[in-house]
């Protein structure tokens, strides 16, 4: 599986102390790239869950879901 993730590049972000959930005691940060509060984790993760080995998946936006679409593959502009 693989998932292609478009990010507005704003720089690093710096994570402290009043980052924490307040219920959990903890940070949780997104590894899957689909959050809508990034870099915190939102759940967005769930859609994912259902992906196939191998497949290749682009996530699109809508202003009332997020579609999946599996492609042929991941190109990158300095292949």
């Amino acid at each position: 599986m693989a998932r292609e993730v478009t990010h507005e590049a704003t720089g690093p972000v710096r994570l402290d102390e009043d980052d924490l959930d307040e219920e959990y005691g903890d940070i949780a940060v997104c590894l899957c790239g689909l959050s809508e509060e990034y870099p915190f984790c939102d759940g967005s993760h769930r859609a994912t869950e259902d992906e196939d080995d191998g497949a290749v998946y682009k996530y699109e936006d809508d202003d009332a879901s997020r579609e999946r679409r599996e492609i042929e593959d991941i190109v990158f502009a300095d292949e």
